[in-house]
C-alpha cells in the first residue's frame, strides 16, 4: 500500500529559470507512520508530517568526496591524530591517525563481543579503506567511507546542502510504502533477487557474497525504491543531522511536524557522550546479527568517529521543482 502524499507547498512557486539540484530527488511532503516494525524500544511507531525536501539519489561517492577534498584541501577526522580533547583517556602510544576496520575472526565468536571483529587500523581513511596499501582506484563510484559526522557536515556545507533529519531519511527510505518491513516491501527477496548489499553467510567470519559484494558496492548497484533513491538499505550506514536519544520520538502518540530531533543527546551505554544518529545499515548487516538495514532501525555514534561501513547522503531545503521542470518522486533530476 502506498501512502497518500499530502503536498505541503506549491510546485509552481519557483521561477522556471531556476534549475533543480543535480543528482537529487524531490521528496514531496506528506504524513506517514515511521518507526520499527520489529519492536525496537528506541524506535516506536509514531506519526510525522514533513514538508517537501530534496535528497541525494545516492550515497556520496568516493569521486564526489575527492572533488570536495581537491577543492578545499579538507582533512578528515580519520586522517588526523586524535586530540586529547576528543579522546582524553587514549594513551599516547595509541594516539595515531586511523579508523575502525572490519577484521573477520578466524573462528566462532560470541556475537555479544563485537570488539573481536573490529580493529583500529593506523592509516585507514577514505583514501585507504582497508588501511595502507588499499586504494579507492576502481571504486570511484562506491560510497565514501571512514567519514565522521563532522566530515559529512563539512561536505554538505561545501555542496550548499545539509544532512537529512532522521525523519526525512526514514520517510524517504520507505519510498511511499506504508509500514513495510523492508524498503522494497514485505518479503526479504522479490523475484529471487537481492535488493540490498548486506551479509550472507555465517557472521562475522564467513561472507558468501551471494549478492555479489563482500564490502561496499557501487552506489547504484541495486534497484531504486519507490521515490527513485538508491542504497537506502544496506551498503553503508548514513549520518543524519539529529542527536541520538532513546526517547527521541517522545510517546509516539502526537503528530510530529518536521521534527529536528532532541535538543541533547543521550546514550544509556555511554551517558554524557554526544551521539548522532546513523540510518540504513551496511554490508555487515544480516538477519542473524544486525537488523540495521530495515528502514525503522536506528544506530548512533560519536560525531568524530569514522568507520569502514559509514557514509552519508545530503538533503536540501530548497523550493520544489519549477513549473515545467517538475520531478516526480521516483526519478532523480539531472541537468
Amino acid at each position: 500500500m502506498r501512502l497518500p502524499l499530502v503536498l505541503l507547498g506549491s510546485w509552481s512557486a519557483l521561477s522556471a529559470q531556476t534549475p533543480p539540484p543535480e543528482g537529487m530527488v524531490w521528496i514531496a511532503g506528506g504524513e506517514a507512520v515511521l518507526g520499527s516494525q520489529h519492536g525496537a524500544a528506541d524506535a516506536p511507531l509514531h506519526r510525522v508530517r514533513l514538508s517537501g525536501f530534496w535528497l541525494d539519489a545516492t550515497e556520496v561517492s568516493n569521486a564526489q568526496f575527492a572533488a570536495f577534498v581537491q577543492a578545499t584541501g579538507f582533512v578528515t577526522d580519520a586522517e588526523k591524530v586524535p586530540s586529547k580533547e576528543d579522546v582524553p583517556d587514549l594513551p599516547d602510544e595509541a594516539r595515531f591517525a586511523g579508523s575502525l576496520v572490519f577484521a573477520p575472526p578466524p573462528g566462532a565468536v560470541d556475537l555479544r563481543q563485537f570488539w573481536t571483529w573490529w580493529e583500529f587500523r593506523r592509516g585507514a581513511c577514505w583514501r585507504h579503506p582497508e588501511g595502507p596499501g588499499s586504494t579507492i582506484v576502481g571504486r570511484e563510484e562506491h560510497p565514501v567511507v571512514h567519514v565522521s559526522w563532522r566530515d559529512a557536515q563539512a561536505y554538505a556545507r561545501w555542496a550548499h546542502k545539509r544532512l537529512p533529519t532522521e525523519a526525512e531519511w526514514e520517510y524517504a527510505a520507505r519510498g511511499g510504502l506504508d509500514q513495510q518491513r523492508y524498503v522494497w516491501g514485505k518479503e526479504p527477496q522479490r523475484d529471487g533477487a537481492f535488493h540490498a548489499n548486506i551479509w550472507q553467510g555465517t557472521f562475522p567470519r564467513e561472507n558468501t557474497a551471494a549478492d555479489g559484494h563482500v564490502a561496499t558496492a557501487p552506489v547504484r548497484t541495486f534497484a531504486a525504491n519507490g521515490f527513485g533513491l538508491f542504497g537506502m538499505s544496506g551498503n553503508v550506514w548514513e549520518w543524519c543531522a539529529d542527536r541520538y536519544h532513546p526517547e527521541g520520538y517522545g510517546d509516539g502518540k502526537a503528530l510530529a511536524i518536521d521534527p529536528q530531533g532532541p535538543a541533547a543527546a543521550f546514550d544509556p551505554q555511554e551517558p554524557g557522550v554526544d551521539k548522532r544518529v546513523m540510518r540504513g545499515g551496511s554490508f555487515l548487516c544480516s538477519d542473524v546479527y544486525c537488523l540495521g538495514y530495515l528502514p525503522g532501525t536506528r544506530m548512533k555514534s560519536t560525531p568524530d568517529t569514522g568507520l569502514c561501513h559509514t557514509g552519508f547522503r545530503c538533503a536540501a531545503s530548497a523550493p520544489p521543482p519549477a513549473a515545467g521542470k517538475q520531478a516526480s518522486p521516483g526519478r532523480a533530476v539531472r541537468r
